[in-house]
């Protein structure tokens, strides 16, 4: 069925991102004020993974609906990667985000700036650990009902 690849293709590409922030994250934290704010510069544009991120949620939960009556357990798992990946945007609009308006992309140092870093880095850690278990989700769903012994 070619929803369940589009569905795999695209919560793998929604962890590029993610993952990352998480291989980035000890050395970024080790950056003084200036450094971190010229390397936070590199993500200009990144918005535009919310494509890919809406689309992964639609397709998982369209997969979750289609595979309702044929296989609850698959069925299951891709809703749970639907819901997992919504949860990971929840935690990037209480976490990530305010630290963006706060800083304007990260181009005004407000005094705060540790604490919105802090924000920033374990927000997008917290969101990459989820959609890393919902990009498994999804190869659950992939794989069906496991046959029984």
């Amino acid at each position: 069925m070619w929803l369940k690849l589009v569905a795999l293709a695209l919560t793998a590409l929604v962890l590029i991102p993610g993952g990352a922030h998480v291989f980035e994250l000890p050395a970024k934290m080790q950056l003084q004020r200036e450094d971190y704010f010229t390397v936070q510069q590199i993500y200009a544009g990144w918005a535009l993974f919310a494509v890919p991120i809406i689309a992964a949620i639609g397709a998982n939960a369209m997969l979750g609906h289609r595979l309702r009556h044929a296989d609850r357990t698959a069925s299951r798992a891709a809703w749970g990667s639907a819901i997992l990946t919504v949860i990971s945007l929840i935690i990037f609009f209480a976490f990530v985000f305010p630290a963006n308006r706060a800083t304007a992309n990260w181009t005004a140092m407000p005094e705060d700036w540790e604490r919105l870093r802090q924000h920033w880095e374990y927000g997008h850690l917290g969101s990459a650990i989820l959609v890393f278990a919902a990009l498994l989700l999804t190869g659950r769903a992939l794989i069906g009902s496991l046959p029984r012994r």
